[in-house]
């Protein structure tokens, strides 16, 4: 696995149940995968040599991340390396232009969109489709960064010159009306069988996800159906082999395809505790070829909140804070990620399960709040009080 990130940890943990030894290029030995994998090779994904070096020892190449550069991915095949998902799949999941273009391609419901060059292409496609609109950097955005809000043409003038300057890619997108942000995962074999989880919600705060809610409430069966019929088209049309995540905006005309992830993606995250088969544990069978596991929810409600790093520094140490939280919630699911903590970073996440999904909310956000602020929220106290 390329990357040495919290999914490649967690992507470790599952490889040890099925007998396999997953080997990980990482930038540096405390990297999340590095802190607790034997099979730890340092390097960085960008150097072809290092990528070379390292596909070497391994039956198949998968990732933790999209960022590794597609020539190199190219230049791994032409020499036998087995690349899952291929670079040619991967591409979309890189660029979002490119995403765009071929979701447009298959008659796929996506916002509008266009390439900008120029801050007139951002002023001529808002005169088409209203301010305020969305400017995305075509390439490397995550967790809210790259990704704009343009209120009018004065906010485009000052910003887009400057992105452009820097050589960032853009596309401007319609601003999309939606109710609620859901994401259907799915993972598909190369031999094209298919699974699928219940579709998800995921709140977001800030451009980060803070909570899924599995299975999405008040979601109809042929609302689930439509999703999962989207997502495994993509998945067969771009020839995924793995884990692939489609973000997904609900309004009030139908599902409108936000973004794609093809790697273990943060919206699955409850699967490890609440699914069956983990999207971890799924994505090494798929990768690997072997039949793909169950996807069926072990528990009527799931939720899966993250754990944010405080803005300032909590009086008590993560494991002081893990203590007291198994004493309040002894069913939490806690994953912590070996992460050095800093204002609004992903340093972990916990997983509640239950009969309903007002009480499991409740108790994952106030878990999560707990984990990240050594505080309880709403009056709660840690001897069990409200």
């Amino acid at each position: 696995m390329v990357g040495g990130g919290q999914l490649a940890r967690m992507t470790h943990q599952a490889a040890i149940a099925l007998g396999q030894s997953l080997h990980v290029l990482a930038v540096s030995p405390d990297d999340p995968a590095a802190l607790v994998s034997p099979n730890i090779t340092l390097g960085s994904h960008t150097d072809l040599d290092a990528l070379a070096a390292f596909a070497k020892g391994c039956d198949v190449l998968t990732f933790d991340h999209e960022h590794v550069p597609g020539e190199h991915l190219r230049k791994l095949v032409d020499q036998g390396v087995n690349v899952r998902p291929g670079p040619d799949a991967l591409l979309h999941a890189q660029d979002k232009l490119v995403m765009r273009r071929k979701l447009a391609e298959l008659g796929l419901p996506i916002p509008p969109f266009a390439q900008v060059e120029s801050v007139d292409d951002v002023v001529v496609f808002a005169e088409e489709h209203g301010w305020p609109c969305v400017l995305k950097a075509a390439r490397g955005g995550y967790d809210g960064r790259g990704v704009w809000m343009l209120n009018g043409a004065d906010s485009a003038g000052e910003l887009v010159p400057r992105l452009l300057e820097w050589g960032t890619p853009l596309l401007v997108e319609e601003r999309v009306a939606m109710r609620r942000e859901l994401a259907a995962l799915v993972a598909r074999s190369p031999f094209g069988q298919g699974g699928v989880w219940p579709v998800v919600e995921t709140v977001q705060s800030n451009g980060i996800c803070v909570e899924v809610l599995a299975p999405a409430p008040d979601m109809t069966p042929e609302d689930a159906e439509v999703a999962h019929e989207l997502a495994l088209r993509i998945a067969s049309e771009l020839d995924v082999v793995g884990v692939l995540a489609v973000e997904l905006f609900d309004t009030e005309h139908g599902l409108v395809i936000n973004e794609l992830a093809m790697r273990p993606h943060n919206s699955g995250h409850w699967t490890i505790e609440g699914a069956r088969t983990s999207q971890f544990e799924q994505h090494l069978r798929a990768v690997l070829d072997y039949p793909l596991g169950a996807t069926d929810v072990v528990a009527p409600a799931v939720v899966m909140a993250n754990v944010l790093g405080a803005s300032e520094p909590p009086s008590m140490s993560p494991d002081e804070r893990l203590h007291h939280l198994l004493a309040r919630f002894r069913d939490a699911h806690v994953h912590y990620y070996g992460k050095q903590e800093r204002p609004g970073r992903k340093i972990g996440h916990v997983t509640m399960l239950g009969p309903t999904m007002a009480d499991v909310r409740e108790r994952a956000k106030l878990a999560a709040h707990w984990l990240s602020h050594a505080e309880w929220r709403d009056g709660y106290d840690i001897h069990g009080g409200s």
